[in-house]
């Protein structure tokens, strides 16, 4: 997963979207580490042109991690998705469709991942519908280097499928639990990219 922050002006569009996934992916999957979060603290605030949709959702994630140390963000991190048994919020898809783990959603989503040629990693102890990999395979879709695989119609099919129907449900779960700061900051900035990116996805062809 990508370590830099999305923030340089000098990015072209794919490129940033990309880094977002990536990032995305990052603050979702783990407590975020020293190295991201310093990175995150000092990113640049100001989008490059005044007034962007992501501007103030950025410099809200990004005052979230300066006025907070990295123990208790770790905290949170902890306090609403870890734990023995029942997490505080769930980042799984099908938690959220069908109301149970590892239903129907997580069947037809690794069908689709194997028609993209893409395998679980065997090293990763969660399901592939955790947000964070979905976050992950949407990198790759667009920054991925064989067009067969990574393009405009399988970015839109992948998230039409299985992000856009229940990722605003867990940022609002996010958003209203009482535990969550530094990640509530992170649902809303996750809301307005997504929103974003649906309505790219809607004026294609």
């Amino acid at each position: 997963m990508t370590r830099n922050i999305p923030v340089s002006s000098a990015l072209d569009e794919e490129t940033a979207r990309a880094e977002i996934y990536g990032l995305l992916a990052q603050l979702y999957y783990a407590p975020p580490s020293p190295d991201v979060l310093a990175q995150l603290r000092v990113a640049a605030t100001e989008a490059p042109a005044p007034g962007g949709f992501l501007e103030e959702p950025w410099r809200e994630l990004v005052g979230a991690a300066r006025e907070r140390d990295d123990r208790q963000i770790h905290d949170e991190f902890d306090a609403l998705f870890g734990g023995v048994g029942k997490p505080e919020i769930y980042v799984f898809g099908s938690h959220y469709l069908s109301g149970f783990l590892n239903e129907k959603p997580l069947a037809k989503l690794r069908g689709d991942l194997a028609r993209l040629g893409l395998d679980r990693d065997e090293t990763m102890s969660e399901t592939e519908d955790h947000i964070a990999y979905l976050c992950e395979v949407m990198r790759f879709l667009i920054a991925g280097d064989d067009v067969a695989v990574s393009n405009l119609t399988h970015q839109r099919e992948f998230f039409a499928a299985h992000l856009q129907p229940w990722a605003n449900t867990l940022c609002d779960a996010l958003a209203a639990h009482p535990k969550a700061g530094f990640y509530a900051a992170l649902a809303g900035f996750t809301r307005a990219f997504l929103s974003v990116e649906a309505q790219g996805f809607d004026m294609l062809p």
